[in-house]
């Protein structure tokens, strides 16, 4: 089966909470992409309605804190895979600093930065 995904996924394991509404679940996310994320499936974990859900992570060994509206697209098995609704300025910066650093290849995320720039342009 080819490889769908258009986005670089990298491996980024951190605490995380998950939000909507009143209601809140721990979690962690396990990857992260320009994209979207990947994280694991709280045990308490019940889908709330087609509202946004609000995701905080820190950075590892760090005060930063990443948050971003995320649209829940897929629930399978242990894993919850969300695409980002959006995001503000100086979380997009800190994420797109993680995927360069992973990523390894400026060429790579300069075109991945493109694709994701003339997807909300159709939007």
């Amino acid at each position: 089966m080819a490889e769908r995904r258009r986005y670089s996924r990298v491996v980024y394991r951190t605490p995380a909470t998950i939000s909507q509404g009143n209601q809140t679940w721990e979690s962690n996310v396990l990857d992260l992409s320009l994209k979207g994320a990947l994280l694991a499936m709280p045990k308490d974990w019940e889908a709330g309605n087609d509202q946004d859900y609000d995701v905080r992570f820190r950075l590892h060994e760090s005060d930063i804190e990443l948050e971003m509206d995320l649209k829940l697209v897929q629930e399978r098995g242990e894993y919850l895979s969300f695409q980002i609704d959006h995001i503000d300025i100086d979380s997009a910066s800190h994420l797109k600093r993680l995927v360069e650093l992973n990523v390894g290849n400026d060429t790579l995320l300069h075109r991945e930065l493109a694709q994701l720039t003339d997807l909300k342009d159709t939007v």
